[in-house]
C-alpha cells in the first residue's frame, strides 16, 4: 500500500514562507492533482514529495515511511517533468531502459520492464526514433514510459501537459487517464489548468499562496465551492459573482437595483443588511426554451444579449446583471442578435450565496 501523507508541512525561502503547514492524505492508488494560480505553492509541493527540495518542518510519509531525509533515489518514486528531460543521442528504446541500465539491472529485466512500457503507451514503433524525430506528445509518452519502468511506488507530474498545443494536450490527457487505470498506481500531479485537474483526478486539491484552500472530488469543488476563490477558479466559464446585500429575510438587493430571492437552502443563515456576493454557473441561467428542464426554485429574469460565442451544441451569453457582465449558458441554440431582449430562467435552488466580509460560502 502506497499512501502519500502530508503533516504540517511547511517550506521557507530565508523569511519567505512559500507553503503554510499544510495537511494532507493521498490514498493508494488515487490520482490526486494539485491546482492552482502560480506561485500558490503547489510545484513546491511536488518537489518536496519527491526530495528535490528539502522541507522547513513537518513531515512527508510515503508507503508509511517518513521520508523526510531519504534522497529521492530511496523514495521510490518517477517524476515526470514539463520539459521530458530525454537524452537526445539516445534512441527511445535506449531512453526508456537507461534508469534500469545505471541500477545494474539484468538485461533480461531490462528487455521486459521496457517491452511493457513501449505496449502500455504505444511506442513499440517508434523504438529506435531519437526524441528529435518525435513529435512533442510522442516524446512526453516516452517521458512517462521512463517512468513506468521504474516500477514506482508514486507518480509524480509536473505540469506535463504545458508545452504542447491544445489538441495534444487533450490527447495526452486521455493518454494519461489510460495510463492510471493500467499500473493503478498513486500519482501526484502538479496543473495550473482547472480543465486538466477536472477531468484528470480522483481528487483536487486547491492551493493559494501556500495555503490549501478546498480538497474534494471534483463534482464537489464544481457543486460546492467553500469561499469565491474556488467558486472562480474551477469551472470554465467560471462563476458569475454580483455584490449584494440581504433585505429581510427573503431577498437579497443586487448591485444595479435588480432583486433575487435568497435560495431557499440558506434562508435563516442570512441577516437583514448583511453584504453578501451572489454566484451562480452559465448552466444556472438559461433561456427560456433553451434549457434543461429541472424541478426546483427558479426566479425569472428579462435581460439583452451583448455577444454570443456559439460553441456548436450550446452557446455562451453574455448579458448584463445588476450592472455586471454574467455569462448564460443557450441549449439547442438559434442565432441570437446583439441588443435582442430574452426570458431567462435562473435556477435559485443551485446558486450560491458568499459572505461578503469573508469571502466563505453560506451554507447549511
Amino acid at each position: 500500500m502506497t499512501e502519500v501523507n502530508l503533516s504540517n508541512v511547511i517550506k521557507d525561502y530565508g523569511k519567505t514562507r512559500a507553503v503554510h503547514g499544510i495537511d494532507l492524505g493521498i490514498e493508494d492508488g488515487e490520482f490526486v492533482v494539485l491546482v492552482g494560480p502560480s506561485g500558490c505553492g503547489k510545484s513546491t509541493t511536488l518537489r518536496m514529495i519527491a526530495g528535490l527540495e528539502d522541507i522547513s518542518g513537518g513531515e512527508i510519509a510515503i508507503g508509511g515511511r517518513v521520508v523526510n531525509d531519504l534522497p529521492p533515489r530511496e523514495r521510490n518514486i518517477s517524476m515526470v517533468f514539463q520539459n521530458y528531460a530525454l537524452y537526445p543521442h539516445m534512441t527511445v528504446r535506449e531512453n526508456l531502459g537507461f534508469s534500469l541500465k545505471i541500477a545494474k539491472a539484468d538485461q533480461t529485466a531490462i528487455t521486459k520492464a521496457v517491452d511493457e512500457a513501449a505496449g502500455i503507451l504505444g511506442l513499440r514503433d517508434l523504438m529506435d526514433r531519437k526524441p528529435a524525430e518525435l513529435s512533442g506528445g510522442q516524446r512526453q509518452r516516452v517521458a512517462m514510459g521512463r517512468a513506468i519502468v521504474r516500477s514506482p511506488d508514486v507518480f509524480l507530474f509536473d505540469e506535463p501537459l504545458s508545452n504542447l498545443d491544445a489538441k495534444l494536450r487533450t490527447q495526452m490527457r486521455v493518454e494519461i487517464k489510460k495510463l492510471h487505470q493500467k499500473v493503478g498506481n498513486t500519482i501526484v500531479y502538479v496543473t495550473h489548468d482547472q480543465v486538466e485537474a477536472m477531468t484528470l483526478a480522483d481528487r483536487i486539491v486547491l492551493m493559494r499562496d501556500g495555503h490549501i484552500v478546498q480538497v474534494g472530488t471534483p463534482l464537489e469543488l464544481f457543486n460546492t465551492p467553500v469561499n469565491t476563490f474556488a467558486a472562480t477558479f474551477i469551472g470554465s466559464p467560471p462563476m458569475n459573482l454580483i455584490d449584494g446585500v440581504v433585505s429581510g429575510s427573503n431577498t437579497i438587493n443586487l448591485a444595479g437595483g435588480l432583486s433575487v430571492p435568497v435560495p431557499s437552502r440558506v434562508r435563516g443563515l442570512v441577516r437583514d443588511g448583511q453584504k453578501v456576493c451572489f454566484g451562480f454557473r452559465a448552466d444556472n441561467l438559461m433561456p427560456v426554451g433553451h434549457s434543461v428542464e429541472e424541478e426546483g426554485e427558479k426566479h425569472e429574469l428579462e435581460l439583452t444579449i451583448s455577444l454570443t460565442e456559439p460553441l456548436g451544441t450550446e452557446t455562451l451569453l453574455f448579458t448584463d446583471v445588476a450592472g455586471n457582465e454574467v455569462q448564460a449558458k443557450m441549449l439547442n441554440p438559434r442565432p441570437v442578435r446583439p441588443g435582442e431582449t430574452m426570458k431567462f430562467q435562473l435556477m435559485l435552488d443551485k446558486c450560491h450565496v458568499f459572505d461578503a466580509a469573508s469571502s466563505e460560502a453560506i451554507r447549511g
